[in-house]
């Protein structure tokens, strides 16, 4: 049985109070007022900031709460079309994925960590949904808000295969892993919309341009790999590599087609960590090859 956490109320109590408060005062009540009442959610998000050697506050205050309250009608669209799209998407998840786990949909609003992040909470398989990401975006409608649900089901099914929680998102930090696991998770949200879905493109030619560098991008995510560097660029909206933000999500993607040839989705989901890093390297080298 799905369990549905919705905090949309608590934060309007908070901002009502808070809206009119300095910067650093708001940041302060949210902390203090808002998630008080969910010291879980709070613990999630400030160590995902402080593991990746950022300063939560910082982030929060010059990306977030600088902008929250013209957020606040696109926020309030997206709290009202989640409970829907929460469950139909996962009905059709159970039935395009065989995927038989439970999940707890939490709905908040929080420090930018994203729109979507599929985790565990409280011990089970969750969806966490940023209603101040999702606002940012544009991705307030019922298509838009499917796509990520599906992505993060896809996420989810994966980590359950795996039999892994907390353990996947260490797994994570390794690039090579990091880009099978977004691909398998945009692979597994076609799988369930039945169709391609591409939220992430930022313009009209985002996906034609991906297509077309497909090489260059491969060469590029090894080469940082390799050499130690950050890989985030291809994967935050709030970054880019060529002027275009997340096309790691378009080469991981590709990448998953690839392996389709010779597993099948389970047998994908359940390849040893080392064996995943042996494949992506291999499929990256080939295309890399060909760059010019």
């Amino acid at each position: 049985m799905n369990t549905y956490i919705d905090t949309f109320d608590d934060f309007v109590q908070y901002w009502s109070r808070a809206c009119s408060e300095t910067q650093e005062q708001k940041l302060q009540l949210w902390e203090t007022v808002y998630m008080r009442k969910h010291p879980d959610l709070l613990e999630k998000q400030t160590r995902q900031y402080e593991e990746a050697g950022f300063h939560w506050q910082t982030i929060a205050s010059e990306r977030v709460f600088s902008r929250l309250g013209g957020l606040l009608p696109s926020m309030k669209k997206a709290r009202d079309n989640l409970p829907h799209v929460c469950r139909s998407i996962y009905e059709q998840a159970v039935q395009a994925l065989d995927f038989d786990s439970s999940v707890v949909f939490v709905i908040y609003v929080g420090i930018g960590c994203g729109a979507g992040w599929a985790t565990y909470y409280q011990g089970l398989p969750a969806c966490l949904l940023g209603l101040e990401k999702i606002a940012e975006l544009g991705w307030h409608s019922e298509e838009q808000l499917s796509e990520l649900v599906s992505h993060e089901i896809g996420h989810l099914a994966h980590m359950t295969w795996r039999d892994e929680s907390e353990e996947f998102e260490r797994h994570e930090t390794d690039p090579l892993f990091l880009l099978y696991s977004e691909g398998f998770a945009k692979r597994c949200e076609h799988i369930i919309l039945e169709r391609e879905s591409w939220s992430q493109a930022d313009s009209e030619n985002w996906l034609p341009w991906c297509r077309t560098h497909i090489q260059w991008l491969a060469k590029e995510y090894l080469e940082r790999a390799d050499n130690g560097k950050p890989v985030n660029d291809f994967f935050g909206d709030w970054l880019n590599v060529q002027g275009r933000s997340q096309a790691g999500y378009y080469l991981g993607w590709t990448c998953i087609v690839w392996l389709e040839e010779t597993f099948s989705l389970r047998e994908m989901a359940s390849l040893p960590f080392e064996r995943v890093r042996s494949e992506i390297r291999s499929y990256l080298c080939d295309l890399a090859a060909h760059s010019d």
